[in-house]
């Protein structure tokens, strides 16, 4: 006598197991597939955007000068790259409150002014040289001065990052105050540097910063350390602009 064939509920079931076994895997490499997305997407910060800008200008500026060693201030930046990756940056001015509301707001303003030059001239030589032969590098308004105002926001930046990552202080006042006092204070009225310094009590505290830049302290601290060197040598490099045309850098 032959066995009786399967039940049909029996092979049913066994379906059902295997289907809902197959939409479990499914729904795993779905579930890994957000996370990794996830992520990717947390990782990029406004910080971490500005410090991968300022790594390609730093490595355009690099083979520029290598491909240009001749020349004196060693080779040529483009205008439209430099004034695109210096609008990042007002988003950490932003971030340190009414303090840094001065910087801020002149920051943008010089910066908005290399974006629409950008439009015109093709790098940072054309408008320096242009100004020199008008006689108008330090005429409020031209580019050349609103390239020396970027150039020094730059800076601000740079130096509070240093002053940031050399103490573990709750409070961001000295670090502030020692930044400014390095970089802007020498340039500034003594009306201005007394409203700035007043305005150090309202600085965030360090959580806050960190909070507000979307950082946590290991990755701010990586971070800032990549800013400090990828924006050092395009500060050094304006530098060499103005002083390889004789124009004096204490103003």
């Amino acid at each position: 006598m032959m066995p009786p064939p399967p039940r049909p509920s029996t092979t049913l079931y066994n379906q059902q197991q295997q289907e809902e076994q197959d939409d479990v895997v499914v729904e795993e490499e779905a579930t890994e597939a957000n996370m990794m997305t996830t992520t990717k997407t947390r990782a990029k910060t406004p910080l971490s955007e500005i410090v991968e800008a300022f790594e390609e200008l730093a490595k355009s500026l690099n083979s520029r000068r290598i491909r240009n060693s001749d020349k004196g201030a060693g080779g040529e930046l483009r205008l439209d790259a430099f004034s695109k990756t210096c609008s990042l940056v007002s988003v950490l001015f932003s971030c340190l409150g009414l303090a840094f509301r001065f910087a801020e707001s002149e920051y943008v303003a010089k910066v908005r002014d290399l974006v629409e030059a950008s439009k015109e001239y093709n790098t940072l030589q054309t408008i320096l040289d242009l100004d020199v032969a008008n006689g108008t590098v330090r005429t409020s308004g031209s580019h050349s001065r609103n390239l020396r105002r970027v150039r020094q926001g730059l800076d601000l930046i740079r130096a509070l990052f240093e002053q940031f990552l050399s103490t573990n202080d709750y409070s961001l006042r000295e670090a502030a105050t020692t930044a400014y006092s390095q970089v802007c204070a020498p340039y500034h009225t003594w009306a201005v540097r007394t409203a700035v310094y007043a305005g150090m009590y309202t600085l965030p505290t360090r959580d806050q910063l960190l909070l507000n830049l979307n950082e946590t302290e290991h990755s701010a601290e990586k971070n800032m350390r990549r800013y400090i060197n990828a924006s050092l040598p395009v500060i050094e490099y304006i530098d060499r602009l103005y002083i390889s045309r004789n124009i004096r850098l204490d103003w």
